[in-house]
């Protein structure tokens, strides 16, 4: 492959408004909590409950629990549906095995998750839902 083919991807990757939930898959797949938090804008809210909305060090944290598990988390973009800067995402996720602790863990949804196209061209969660409508 030549450079220019290895170029192209990364220029498609990151205009890609489904790109954040490959992302946010190997970021929580590595452990690493503060590459995760860089895929959200500072003010961004996650629905780790639903109607318990979190922002900050809450957000991280809850993601950080999640982290806790050791377990490979899938996620599938169903839909992307895009208005200029703005896109929601319809993803399919799930995260099932042994955690750490012995615990068996089988959780699986719908999120709804706002992004926002931010001036260097990367999508970053406004909104990480993924509970979707519940």
């Amino acid at each position: 492959m030549n450079s220019h083919d290895m170029s192209r991807p990364r220029m498609v990757l990151s205009g890609d408004p489904a790109t954040p939930a490959a992302r946010f898959v190997a970021a929580m797949n590595t452990g690493d909590s503060t590459a995760l938090d860089h895929l959200y804008e500072d003010d961004a809210i996650l629905v780790p409950v639903p109607g318990h909305p979190v922002t900050g060090s809450a957000r991280l944290a809850a993601n950080r629990h999640l982290q806790s598990f050791g377990l490979p988390i899938e996620a599938r973009p169903r839909h992307a549906y895009v208005a200029g800067d703005i896109a929601l995402l319809i993803v399919d996720w799930a995260m099932r095995g042994t955690a750490r602790d012995g615990s068996e863990i089988d959780m699986s949804g719908t999120a709804t998750d706002v992004v926002r196209r931010g001036p260097d061209g990367r999508w970053r969660y406004v909104i990480d839902n993924p509970h979707g409508t519940a």
